[in-house]
């Protein structure tokens, strides 16, 4: 028999999975549009505006971390690889067929727009993948160092890592598929590492926010997860 709990906590898991998944393809598909953004008037931060839902996902993993535990961690990111790669075939397809005369976007500008999704995704999921599994992987490490203790300390050290290994790889291989030119290469990797660095600062509180709401809801203790699943 499955009991309310069960249900309740699937349901949990399966809106935080689809959220990752939704902004994961969102920053995929977005990315080829760069803004500036100046919030203390002496540094002028110049970043895709793939990077703005793209903290979600590690404040998502991390929080599946702390409630699920690794193993559901993982499966979500390999759920955020099939998708994005479902996401870019549906793409490419509607690239390659030609648009009739009257298609309010013609084949050029959906060319322009969406044409270099494949490369950028491609970019994307190399350095998704192993920012992904770095910072779960320290996440963990860090969870079970402290005995499940000082969450605001796994979740910035691993965000930290795993941010600045991501934003110099996706960074590097666009440069290196000559989407990019390789000038921006050191101003797009300190612009966009700093952006995610205060973002990740403040999600901290939000982070706490949530776990303390699934915990409380649960009765989790601390360092205890929810390995009972519908799912």
């Amino acid at each position: 028999m499955i009991s309310s709990k069960e249900k309740q906590a699937s349901v949990i898991y399966l809106i935080l999975a689809t959220l990752f998944i939704t902004s994961l393809v969102v920053s995929n598909l977005i990315f080829q549009k760069f803004f500036y953004w100046e919030p203390f008037g002496w540094y002028r931060f110049e970043i895709s505006v793939g990077i703005l839902p793209y903290p979600i996902t590690f404040l998502i993993t991390d929080t599946i971390s702390e409630i699920y535990g690794k193993r559901k961690a993982n499966q979500v990111v390999i759920a955020g690889i099939f998708a994005s790669v479902f996401s870019m075939s549906i793409i490419a397809l509607a690239n390659y067929v030609p648009a009739i005369a009257t298609s309010p976007v013609n084949d050029a500008v959906f060319t322009r727009v969406f044409g270099l999704s494949p490369l950028g995704v491609l970019a994307s999921m190399l350095a998704y993948l192993t920012a992904q599994f770095v910072d779960i992987k320290i996440y963990h490490f860090w969870k079970n160092y402290t005995q499940g203790k000082h969450l605001w300390l796994r979740n910035n050290f691993s965000t930290f890592t795993s941010q600045f290994i991501d934003t110099s790889l996706v960074v590097g291989l666009l440069c290196l598929f000559n989407v990019l030119s390789w000038n921006s290469f050191v101003p797009l990797v300190i612009s966009g590492f700093l952006f995610k660095v205060i973002i990740a600062i403040l999600d901290t509180p939000l982070l706490y926010a949530i776990v303390f709401y699934i915990k409380k809801k649960f009765n989790l203790k601390t360092n205890e997860e929810i390995t009972t699943l519908v799912l």
